[in-house]
């Protein structure tokens, strides 16, 4: 992250303007910086008296917590299902709270929340090639294996 500029430059770029009666654009080439720079220091001199930069980062609090925490590890209780889409429209329709995908999902990963979806029944790969009592001329169908797969037993792509 880039640090602020010092406080001597933007002192000197505000009394060129200010007492010398340097416009904006000369005071800007003459410093090596930037006109909008230039505008927003004097700016600030004029509405505040200071040209001390403004609070840089910090920590923003997080929107789920206190009681939506609290319905939300409720919600998420073993045996109700969910969808992290799912819940964040709940929260907005039920609690008016306005998230987004992320924010649930850092909340639900950081209290080690989880639904995780029974996996498919996977039938055996040994297939008939005939069912019993056909001959093995008939054209009776026998259903695949693969078809029965569900997206977590597929195999994965073919190594090179």
């Amino acid at each position: 992250m880039t640090r602020p500029y010092s406080m001597d430059l933007r002192d000197r770029v505000v009394a060129a303007v200010e007492q010398e009666g340097l416009s904006r654009h000369q005071a800007a080439a003459r410093f090596g910086i930037a006109v909008s720079t230039a505008v927003h220091w004097v700016r600030r001199h004029r509405t505040t008296g200071s040209v001390a930069p403004g609070k840089v980062g910090g920590h923003k609090q997080r929107v789920l917590r206190g009681e939506h925490a609290e319905w939300l590890i409720a919600r998420c209780q073993p045996g109700k299902a969910f969808t992290i889409s799912q819940l964040v429209v709940e929260l907005q329709a039920e609690r008016g709270l306005k998230v987004d995908r992320r924010q649930v999902w850092e909340f639900l990963h950081a209290e080690k929340l989880s639904f995780k979806k029974k996996a498919c029944l996977q039938r055996s790969r040994i297939v008939p090639t005939s069912p019993g009592g056909v001959s093995s001329g008939s054209s009776a169908r026998v259903a695949s294996a693969l078809n029965a797969w569900c997206s977590s037993t597929r195999r994965g792509p073919r190594p090179t």
